[in-house]
């Protein structure tokens, strides 16, 4: 049994752990070269439901490399301009991502509200790892790095939608459309559902490094 700590710390060679059958103790992902990354498991509040799970600013500077430079190389068919990171932990992927990009800085959103900032450029967010509700804000020195350029908007992960949506929202407000959605991870489907209804085009812009399924309670594992 993995302690805690000990997960996103390693990557694994081709094959290591199957990905077929019942998951106990941690939920095996495959990178596009076929290295393998072991997940924590963790039970919905349903007790029948669970998700894998990544938190990228505890992983090691290995695999949080790996991760932003298989994300780079796909958001580079954008030709993005500028990327913007999305709070908290997508701050910590995203720059990584402009680093490898060729980018010589990127433009961070935030949830604490700084004196500078304006209501106007402001949107509630949520996200499944945290309910209680703030504001997304744009810090208004940036919009001249954003207007008219080509844009990667990015968080750590894609779950329920929700944080990105109010990304996408407070971006829009300003005039400003991204090229591309990019995430580390893509946690189950039900984000899909919820960009739809923002508008059908923004599921076709999303890249990612891997996918992970809900998963159901299956005797003592998940399946």
């Amino acid at each position: 049994m993995m302690e805690p700590h000990e997960f996103w710390q390693e990557l694994h060679a081709p094959g290591s752990f199957p990905t077929e059958g019942t998951k106990v103790g941690f939920y095996p992902v495959t990178l596009d070269d076929g290295r393998q990354l072991r997940l924590p498991i963790r039970p919905l509040s349903d007790g029948a439901h669970a998700l894998a799970s990544l938190i990228i600013n505890q992983a090691s500077f290995e695999v949080l490399g790996v991760l932003a430079d298989d994300l780079a190389a796909k958001l580079k068919a954008f030709e993005p301009d500028v990327v913007v990171g999305l709070p908290t932990l997508g701050l910590t992927l995203a720059s990584e991502v402009a680093r490898r990009l060729g980018h010589s800085r990127y433009v961070p959103l935030g949830t604490s509200r700084k004196f500078w900032y304006l209501d106007a450029l402001s949107v509630p967010m949520s996200s499944i790892t945290t309910q209680q509700e703030k504001r997304l804000y744009v810090d208004p020195r940036m919009l001249p790095l954003l207007q008219g350029r080509r844009v990667a908007l990015i968080d750590d992960v894609i779950s329920s939608g929700t944080s990105i949506i109010a990304g996408l929202s407070l971006l829009g407000a300003s005039g400003i459309e991204p090229v591309v959605v990019g995430a580390a991870m893509l946690q189950s489907e039900r984000w899909r559902e919820a960009l739809e209804k923002l508008d059908q085009k923004w599921p076709l812009r999303v890249r990612t490094a891997f996918s992970t399924p809900l998963l159901r309670k299956e005797g003592e594992g998940w399946i």
